[in-house]
C-alpha cells in the first residue's frame, strides 16, 4: 500500500462567465500549476434558470480540450465546422479544440441544470491537431462497483477492468463519477506522480485513513504527487464524488481566455488568425 495524502484544498468561487452565466469555479490560471495538466474547472449547476440560460455564446478555442459532463439538463452546442447536439442528462462531450475552433454551448434546461466543464491542456506535440468532438451518440458511461458500497461510472480511463467510451485521448487521464453509500470506503489506484483531484457533488468526502475529517459538497481535494492508492470514505451521509486523474505535461502555459499555448509568440498568433480571419485551418 502507498496511500496518497492531500496536499490542499480548495472551495468553489462564484465567477460569471458567458453571456452572463453565474457558475462555480474551483481552480483557473492561478492554480493550473498545481493540477497540471488540467487547467480549469467549473460547476455551472443551479436551480435558477437566470444563472445559467444566457449560456456561452460564439467563441474560439486552440491548443487544449473542454469536458462538459452534464448529471442534469441538456446543453446544445454547435461549432464553425458544421457540428450541432444536445448533451442531455448522464451524458457527455469530450472536445479537442487543437489548431482551432469557433463554438458556442446554450443550456436549454428550464426547471434547473447540473453540470461540469474540465478543460484539459494539449502537449506542445498535439496543439495544432485537428479539431474534434467525442460524445455519447450510440454509447454510454459504463457503470461498475467497486468493493460492495461503491459504484463507479466511467467517463473517461479504464478502472476495475472497465474502461470509459472515449477513445484515443492525450495523456490518456481517468475521470471517474463515484458514489458511496453511507460509511462506504473506496481505494481507487493511480499511478504514480499523476495529478489527482477529487471534487464533492453530495454528502461529505474525507481520506480512509481512521481519522474523522469530511469535505462538504462544492470542494476540490487535491492529492500530493506520491502514491499509488487515493483511499476515500464517506460518513453516514455518503458522498458522490469526481475523481479525475492525469499525467502531467511539465511544458510552459502561455493562456490567454480560451487560448492556450506554449509560447507568447504562439498566442500572438492565434488571436492574429482570429483577426485575419484565419483561426479555422483548412
Amino acid at each position: 500500500m502507498n496511500p496518497r495524502t492531500i496536499s490542499a484544498t480548495f472551495k468553489m468561487k462564484d465567477v460569471m462567465e458567458g453571456a452572463g452565466v453565474l457558475l462555480k469555479r474551483g481552480f483557473s490560471n492561478v492554480e493550473a500549476g498545481l493540477f497540471d495538466p488540467f487547467l480549469l474547472f467549473d460547476d455551472f449547476s443551479s436551480n435558477i434558470p437566470e444563472h445559467y440560460q444566457a449560456g456561452f455564446p460564439w467563441h474560439p478555442h486552440r491548443g487544449m480540450e473542454t469536458v462538459t459532463y452534464i448529471l442534469d439538463g441538456a446543453v446544445r452546442h454547435k461549432d464553425s465546422l458544421g457540428n450541432e447536439g444536445v448533451i442531455e442528462s448522464g451524458a457527455l462531450q469530450w472536445m479537442t479544440a487543437g489548431s482551432g475552433i469557433i463554438h458556442e454551448e446554450m443550456p436549454e434546461s428550464v426547471h434547473g441544470i447540473r453540470g461540469f466543464q474540465l478543460w484539459v491542456n494539449l502537449p506542445k506535440a498535439n496543439k495544432m491537431d485537428k479539431p474534434r468532438y467525442q460524445d455519447l451518440v450510440g454509447k454510454s458511461v459504463p457503470e461498475t462497483s467497486l468493493g460492495s458500497n461503491a459504484r463507479v461510472k466511467i467517463v473517461a480511463g479504464s478502472l476495475a477492468n472497465v474502461t470509459g467510451p472515449l477513445e484515443s485521448i492525450a495523456g490518456s487521464p481517468l475521470y471517474a463519477d463515484i458514489t458511496l453509500e453511507a460509511y462506504g470506503s473506496v481505494s481507487i489506484p493511480v499511478p504514480d506522480g499523476h495529478t489527482v483531484f477529487a471534487y464533492v457533488i453530495e454528502g461529505a468526502l474525507g481520506l480512509d485513513d481512521g481519522k474523522d475529517v469530511f469535505y462538504a459538497p462544492g470542494t476540490i481535494l487535491l492529492f500530493n504527487k506520491n502514491g499509488t492508492e487515493a483511499n476515500l470514505r464517506a460518513p453516514i451521509a455518503g458522498a458522490r464524488f469526481l475523481l479525475i486523474a492525469g499525467a502531467p505535461l511539465n511544458e510552459p502555459i502561455a493562456w490567454h481566455g480560451p487560448i492556450v499555448m506554449n509560447t507568447n509568440e504562439e498566442l500572438q498568433e492565434a488571436f492574429s488568425d482570429l483577426d485575419r480571419g484565419t483561426f479555422i485551418r483548412p
